[in-house]
């Protein structure tokens, strides 16, 4: 079976290992960018994504490059505790959490890739601009943007990893795709510090009009990003669009107030060399995955608002399903449909769950935390994260006992 991947993000990346080691020998990863460049700030990898990745034989790796999550801490604006609670092998999963730059990760994946696959695998410089399922093979339209020529790929399996704002996607669906907006900016970057409370600590700080999440991802480095309204008075920026520079000094002004005896964030965010802001963009939950022998993954088919550290991880979670589904369905068509019945309707719940930790779940912890009633600001807390868990599979028992998607000695 010959399988063409577009996209060599960290979906993409991991849809081919797992497809290897599912028993696929015939997979091209087809990437726009001329070269994949260590770029981005840091991101989250909760242990549902960590324990597809540690079966896919990456785990010492990640234990290298990342640095293991301790514990969860929410404060108010004053820096005052709400509510903390410990996290991936101190919360009693069998797997870490991990807090590691984006960069980071995408070359380990990347260099997975080409040990495993060969480094022919992953075709830089190839911008897919159309996508189309005939019979039972799918035909991919690129630009070959070296030569500067269109070029054609045809395979028996596409599947679309090509980010929010997916052309290949929209080929398939004959439109573009609108992106929704809840009117919030995200500001991130890194700054070289040293460390803060338990040293691998997570730290959301705030309340609904404005929030700081601050973590280290690596010995000396901590990652810190702050979401809150965009500012009427500037231009409109695009959507999408990860790495829009942004001058560290407007942002310091958002935190001059939050400086703490346990982290002084004004001191950090302004420390920072360079920052980008991101208008908070999502998709809505779509109808389907499937377009004959077509399948979208990741962002390309649920992008969310980057809430609860699962957007990457749910990617990965769509990337080991479809593997073991196309390893173990009677046919091509059955697992196709399989996955998009497994991963879908959770995908897109998810998305909307993201939706409401954007709003109203802050409105009513930051409002019980005003008042003086931090107790039942952690009680509301509690119940959120324990439902949110559920959903997105990473309740410790349930994700302990889960049967693994892994799958040996397959061929097809």
């Amino acid at each position: 079976m010959s399988i063409a991947i577009i996209g060599a993000g960290v979906g993409g990346l991991t849809a081919a290992l797992s497809l290897h080691a599912a028993g696929q020998g015939d997979i091209l990863l087809l990437e726009a960018a001329r070269e994949i460049r260590d770029v981005g700030v840091g991101i989250n990898l909760p242990p549902h994504a960590v324990r597809e990745l540690s079966e896919l034989g990456l785990g010492d790796a990640l234990a290298k490059v990342g640095v293991p999550t301790k514990e969860l801490a929410y404060y108010d604006p004053r820096g005052q505790l709400i509510w903390a609670e410990p996290r991936g092998l101190d919360a009693g999963y069998k797997w870490p959490q991990y807090s590691i730059h984006r960069g980071t990760l995408q070359r380990l994946l990347v260099d997975a890739v080409h040990e495993r696959l060969g480094a022919s695998t992953i075709r830089v410089a190839q911008r897919v601009t159309g996508l189309s399922a005939t019979g039972n093979k799918a035909v991919i339209a690129a630009t070959d943007l070296i030569e500067d020529r269109p070029v054609s790929y045809t395979a028996d399996v596409a599947i679309c990893a090509d980010g929010i704002r997916s052309p290949s996607r929209d080929s398939l669906y004959g439109a573009v795709t609108p992106l929704a907006s809840n009117g919030w900016v995200m500001y991130r970057g890194v700054t070289k510090a040293g460390p803060f409370l338990s040293g691998r600590s997570m730290v959301i700080i705030g309340d609904e009009t404005q929030r700081v999440v601050v973590y280290p991802i690596a010995d000396g480095v901590i990652n810190w990003l702050l979401v809150r309204p965009k500012d009427t008075t500037r231009a409109e920026t695009e959507l999408g669009n990860w790495n829009l520079p942004v001058p560290t000094s407007v942002i310091a002004e958002f935190v001059k107030d939050y400086r703490f005896d346990w982290l002084d964030v004004h001191h950090l965010v302004s420390s920072s060399s360079e920052s980008y802001e991101y208008p908070m963009a999502d998709i809505d939950p779509l109808p389907r995955w499937i377009f004959g022998r077509c399948a979208l993954l990741g962002d390309a088919a649920h992008a969310m608002y980057p809430f609860g550290s699962n957007g990457a991880s749910q990617a990965i979670l769509d990337a080991r399903v479809l593997a073991y589904e196309l390893a173990t369905a009677a046919t091509t068509d059955d697992a196709l449909r399989a996955y998009d019945a497994q991963r879908r309707p959770v995908a897109s719940e998810v998305q909307l769950a993201n939706r409401r930790q954007a709003g109203d779940v802050m409105a009513r912890v930051s409002a019980l935390a005003r008042s003086g009633a931090h107790g039942d600001a952690k009680a509301e807390l509690q119940d959120v994260e324990r439902r949110y868990k559920q959903l997105a599979g990473f309740d410790v028992d349930a994700l302990n006992t889960r049967k693994s998607w892994s799958v040996s000695d397959v061929s097809r």
